[in-house]
């Protein structure tokens, strides 16, 4: 007679062991977190960039009748020759503006001791009152310690030159290792599991896939839509400028579009530094004043802005992050500090995903559904369509027919 063994089942953890286990691993995440922190910006964006490029990928797959592996080949080998021409154009621009802000850095300290003289024998009238800048003889002296340091900042220049040279270097190598962990994620992407899948907790499966989706909804209206909103603003500002004959457009017309990640400060900055090269870039098509030309070029600028803010932004990011400008500008801080520049980038989606999970945790914490706020649907993203907008239209000028009748 075969006596049956019983089968072993695995011991269940208790809440304490459970809690034990928990927390080592929250800390060797956090240790992981601090000391590899300096990876984390470029697997960011290897991400980002799988993320952007599997759309393509997979268009080409679905259309042709070319496997994976070959659609993502034939992406990454498109990408990488339009982005050694972009590079090597930009590289070009870049030497030459570099040497063009030289000659005018030179022209400036040969022209500034004549300016300071013309400025203190100047007579401001204002109604009743006269100022005599003569009487001010710390003019002379400021003049002098500004050429003083100017001259040393070009006599600085081969050191200065060999610091940019180990930064692009640098950079260089960073883009090749976003390169080829993104190449190796995406040829892949079909061997990893779905992450909801892969995390399923018994009877969280419904939080899980809401989570997904909003975070998903969240990162999909910053990656498409706030990049899509960075390349128009430094298409506009690139044709702006180069109508206006500002010079440096380009790194201008780059700035003002990166500036769109930092809210406040961003613009403002942006502003200062169109306002300085514009003030001394020492000519313009209009033949207006410096400070004149200078108004002209940051109200212009500031009219974009808002034509941005007002108009493109709200139709192609709707609202789907949901954060305050001024809580998106400290989060931008601190992960500037933590990880560069990749974390002032990234701040707004990533406060906008805590955001969501402490709402949900502060909602389960109180018993209390979290997703009763999260049910109404939000603007989609994108412009809307062409039918909307004639349906749009057509309402409108049937209710102005109607007015004018009664």
């Amino acid at each position: 007679m075969n006596v049956e063994k019983p089968i072993p089942n695995s011991p269940k953890w208790n809440s304490t062991f459970k809690m034990i286990i928990g927390l080592t691993v929250a800390g060797l995440l956090v240790a992981m977190l601090i000391y590899f922190r300096s990876i984390i910006g470029p697997l960011l964006l290897a991400f980002i960039l799988v993320y952007l490029l599997h759309p393509v990928s997979a268009f080409l797959n679905t259309h042709t009748k070319l496997s994976w592996r070959a659609s993502t080949n034939i992406i990454y080998l498109i990408f990488i020759i339009i982005l050694i021409i972009l590079v090597t154009l930009i590289g070009l621009v870049a030497v030459s503006q570099i040497q063009s802000l030289i000659k005018v850095i030179e022209r400036f300290v040969n022209d500034l001791p004549n300016v300071i003289d013309n400025i203190s024998r100047t007579i401001i009238v204002v109604g009743p009152f006269k100022i005599d800048l003569s009487q001010f003889t710390d003019l002379g002296q400021l003049g002098d310690q500004v050429i003083n340091t100017l001259q040393l900042l070009i006599g600085r220049a081969g050191t200065v030159v060999g610091t940019l040279a180990t930064a692009t270097a640098s950079t260089i190598g960073r883009g090749l290792f976003v390169l080829v962990i993104s190449y190796f994620v995406l040829v892949d992407l079909g061997k990893v599991p779905n992450p909801r899948d892969f995390i399923n907790i018994p009877g969280y499966s419904y939080d899980i896939q809401k989570m997904s989706r909003a975070i998903g909804r969240i990162w999909n209206a910053f990656l498409r839509g706030q990049i899509t909103i960075v390349i128009l603003v430094m298409i506009s500002y690139s044709i702006l400028f180069s109508i206006l004959g500002v010079r440096y457009s380009i790194a201008l017309a780059i700035l003002a579009g990166l500036a769109r990640f930092v809210p406040y400060i961003g613009p403002l900055i942006t502003y200062i530094v169109i306002g300085l090269v514009t003030l001394f870039q020492g000519g313009n098509y209009f033949n207006l004043q410096p400070i004149f030309y200078t108004l002209l070029v940051i109200v212009l600028s500031i009219i974009v802005d808002q034509v941005y803010d007002n108009i493109v932004s709200p139709r192609i990011m709707g609202r789907s992050l949901g954060v305050h400008p001024a809580a998106v500008l400290v989060v931008a801080i601190i992960a500037a500090n933590l990880i560069g520049l990749i974390g002032l980038l990234l701040a707004a989606p990533v406060l906008a995903s805590v955001n969501l999970i402490g709402h949900y945790t502060i909602r389960k914490i109180f018993d209390r559904d979290p997703w009763t706020d999260t049910e109404e649907p939000l603007e989609p993203l994108g412009f809307p369509r062409l039918s909307r907008s004639f349906n749009d239209i057509s309402s409108w000028w049937k209710s102005k027919k109607s007015m004018r009748k009664n």
